[in-house]
């Protein structure tokens, strides 16, 4: 009995449904890791930017020279922002922290005025932060910079080490990822060997064999890739719905190029993995086929 045409057809779709499916999930896993990639770097500018010290003032600086200080010290290129803290300010803040003015039981005031400053992220190294300190204590009214070398250094070194183990990850994923979507391919073009050679037989050239088949996976690589592209920007959204502070980590820009990288990768790999395996079909001979 001769299965009818439309089961046929039915059983193609179904083949369609599952590789898209499948080919949906590999690249949903592949921009995560982009994602992760990508928001590791945006993560590590935040942290490093957030890394502060404070410049202590001298007793004689006087409240009028503090606009003066201040501006010399935002027109390096250096500084992302300051902020000064005066001596009440100080005291006011240690005694919040304490739970105790020690103000009461010294009799004065022992906090000095400073300003608290951070740096832009690619001065946050041990070398740039040396030449920076050196060069504000030659500043006038200033006393004292108060900075946390081992902490700038833990963070430096950790920083480092995850961005490799993320792009050591990123790669071996990307690979594992381009096999899954072969294998996926393969699989579907391999039931389809004998209408690849029965084309063959009736006269077609191997550009008109090829052409809905390339065709047929474009689609379904671009469709996938879309539908991760959805999945992906909804879990953001919702990340950065239950975390604002996340948006300086999880930017529309970030986003974008994971969107414009599952969209390239679904497009390529599922065009090339098509041709590859179509290609090896059209030079296979009949025999052959029967015993693979």
């Amino acid at each position: 009995m001769k299965p009818r045409k439309g089961h046929i057809a039915s059983l193609f779709d179904l083949q369609s449904v599952t590789s898209g499916i499948s080919t949906t999930l590999v690249l949903l896993l592949l921009g995560m890791v982009v994602f992760f990639v990508l928001a590791a770097g945006n993560l590590s500018v935040y942290v490093r930017e957030r890394i502060n010290f404070s410049v202590i003032l001298s007793d004689d600086t006087k409240e009028r020279d503090i606009p003066r200080i201040l501006k010399e010290l935002n027109a390096q290129p250096f500084i992302r922002s300051t902020q000064y803290v005066s001596k009440e300010q100080a005291l006011k803040e240690q005694t919040e922290a304490m739970g105790t003015d020690p103000a009461d039981f010294l009799g004065y005031n022992p906090f000095g005025a400073s300003i608290e400053v951070k740096l832009k992220s690619e001065y946050t190294n041990t070398d740039s932060i040396a030449r920076i300190e050196e060069w504000i204590r030659e500043r006038a009214n200033v006393r004292e910079v108060v900075y946390q070398k081992e902490l700038i250094d833990a963070v430096n070194d950790n920083i480092r080490s995850i961005s490799l183990l993320l792009l050591g990850l990123a790669a071996i994923l990307t690979f594992v990822s381009s096999v899954l979507i072969n294998n996926t391919i393969r699989l579907t073009i391999y039931s389809q060997r004998f209408l690849i050679h029965t084309m063959k037989l009736v006269g077609a050239s191997r550009g008109f064999i090829r052409k809905p088949f390339l065709r047929r996976n474009f689609w379904m690589g671009l469709l996938s890739a879309a539908l991760a592209d959805v999945v992906l920007w909804t879990a953001a959204n919702w990340l950065v719905g239950r975390e604002p502070e996340l948006t300086e980590v999880v930017t529309p820009v970030v986003m974008t190029q994971v969107s414009v990288a599952v969209l390239l990768f679904g497009i390529v790999i599922t065009g090339l993995c098509a041709l590859f395996s179509i290609n090896k079909y059209l030079r296979m001979k009949a025999d052959v086929m029967y015993h693979i």
